[in-house]
């Protein structure tokens, strides 16, 4: 039977893959402002606080027991435990970990989460080849960069078919930042960048379940293999990116390259990195943030008879579960997000564990949570109105939720966020002394000293 082999294709795209192998590979180091550096510096800490902060859940145990069939050569740490790995394979558990909470960074352009898979490809690549802190800067910003232009060009048709798109775009720029630290040329790292481009990773099938921070933790160990094949040798398409049948135009009708090309070099999209003050899914936060605020006003649960929400559809869409039966798939319902917010001020790990989803008062209070889709509302906003048993109502409306571009987390609150994550598995000095790790990384000699401090029990 004759098939029909037609597609709609651009057959006149740039050279992609060409143009971002010699970013990847030229670019100076610390070629940008120090206000690019310090978010950078933002963004490892937070990385690095959620992976130690989950460094014991039950996904990286039994991630870990895996691993270890394998029976990996020690050269990389598994970041709040003991255990050293292989480097793929501590790209791979730290990637579950840092995700596992999901309370990691997002860049909410494209809703990647983008240090999870770089950060932990590049942490775990430094560690055994002794690379500085500053090389891992330089690196990390650089694969954020290619992972979320690659995610600006494809976003949100590659999103809307069911992919995720941080385990897809963030193999790339695993792989990218990994070449990077390997001071791969020009034509290694188009090779490097080609490999990955054969690996995307992650469905949006799997919220909710170990699987998801299986993605980021994947992309890591896929682009740094990635980037070893290439050292050595290893080929794959120039184009692997942008050819008709290249990875982009394969998992997505859009393609808006000057979404990749425009400033490259100049702009850098860890600039609009945002940090998550609540556990959960991104699209949750600002709802959370209106009960929350209910709650400052004086509303107590046992007031409520019922909160009228109204959301933009995409909300519903990724966090609709009305009766989540454990922790994992609670991040992805926002009539619980309503529940805790009103019910604790806030939301982190704590909020969302099985024993606090299943409790009779939290069950009973989100199904008084009566959502409604309206989509003059941005994605990134939640209106909220608490009708109470007396008859009154108490309306909040979120424009932008702490945590945003508009309303950042500071310094601060980041650095008390990473305690939270930390404490309950390193000392309290311990994570004191990471946190001022963290900070001066870029101006470390090398990375080792800070993965020590990682370690639970170091001295």
């Amino acid at each position: 039977m004759a098939r029909n082999t037609q597609v709609t294709a651009d057959h006149n795209a740039p050279p992609i893959t060409q143009t971002l192998a010699t970013f990847v590979a030229t670019h100076p180091s610390k070629g940008w402002s120090d206000a690019v550096d310090h978010e950078a510096h933002r963004t490892f800490m937070n990385w690095l606080g959620c992976a130690v902060g989950a460094a014991h859940h039950e996904a990286a145990d039994k991630a870990l027991a895996a691993v270890n069939m394998l029976q990996p050569a020690p050269q990389a740490s598994v970041l709040g435990r003991r255990e050293k790995v292989d480097m793929a394979s501590a790209a791979l558990l730290n990637g579950i970990t840092s995700h596992t909470f999901d309370f990691d960074d997002t860049h909410l352009k494209t809703i990647i989460h983008p240090a999870g898979p770089v950060a932990s490809a590049v942490l775990a690549m430094a560690e055994h080849l002794g690379n500085s802190g500053r090389e891992l800067i330089d690196a990390l910003v650089i694969g954020i960069d290619v992972s979320c232009r690659v995610g600006n060009a494809m976003y949100p048709d590659h999103y809307d078919r069911g992919w995720h798109i941080t385990g897809s775009t963030g193999t790339l720029g695993a792989a990218a930042a990994c070449a990077r630290l390997l001071k791969l040329d020009v034509q290694q790292t188009a090779m490097a960048l080609g490999i990955a481009a054969s690996q995307p990773i992650g469905m949006r099938e799997q919220f909710g379940t170990m699987t998801k921070p299986f993605h980021p933790g994947g992309a890591a160990r896929a682009g740094l293999v990635s980037a070893l094949l290439a050292s050595k040798g290893f080929t794959a398409s120039p184009k692997a990116l942008e050819a008709p049948r290249g990875m982009m135009q394969t998992i997505s009708t859009k393609n808006t390259w000057d979404e990749i090309t425009n400033e490259l070099g100049q702009r850098f999209e860890i600039s609009f990195n945002t940090y998550k003050p609540f556990a959960c899914g991104i699209v949750i936060h600002p709802s959370i943030d209106a009960c929350a605020q209910l709650r400052q006003q004086g509303v107590t649960p046992d007031q409520i008879e019922r909160i009228e929400l109204k959301v933009h559809s995409l909300v519903l869409e990724l966090t609709g579960k009305k009766e989540p039966q454990d922790g994992l798939q609670a991040k992805f319902s926002v009539y619980h997000g309503c529940a805790a917010g009103l019910t604790f001020g806030y939301a982190a790990e704590d909020e969302f564990s099985d024993a606090v989803v299943t409790r009779p008062d939290m069950v009973a209070l989100r199904r008084k949570v009566v959502a409604t889709v309206d989509d003059s509302i941005d994605e990134a906003s939640a209106d909220v109105t608490a009708v109470l048993l007396d008859g009154r109502s108490v309306h909040v409306f979120v424009e932008h939720a702490i945590g945003s571009l508009q309303n950042p987390m500071t310094d601060a609150q980041l650095e008390a966020k990473f305690q939270g994550l930390s404490d309950p598995v390193l000392s309290a000095g311990q994570t004191r002394e990471l946190i001022n790790a963290c900070w001066g990384v870029g101006n470390a000699a090398h990375v080792k000293a800070l993965v020590a401090l990682a370690v639970p029990g170091h001295p």
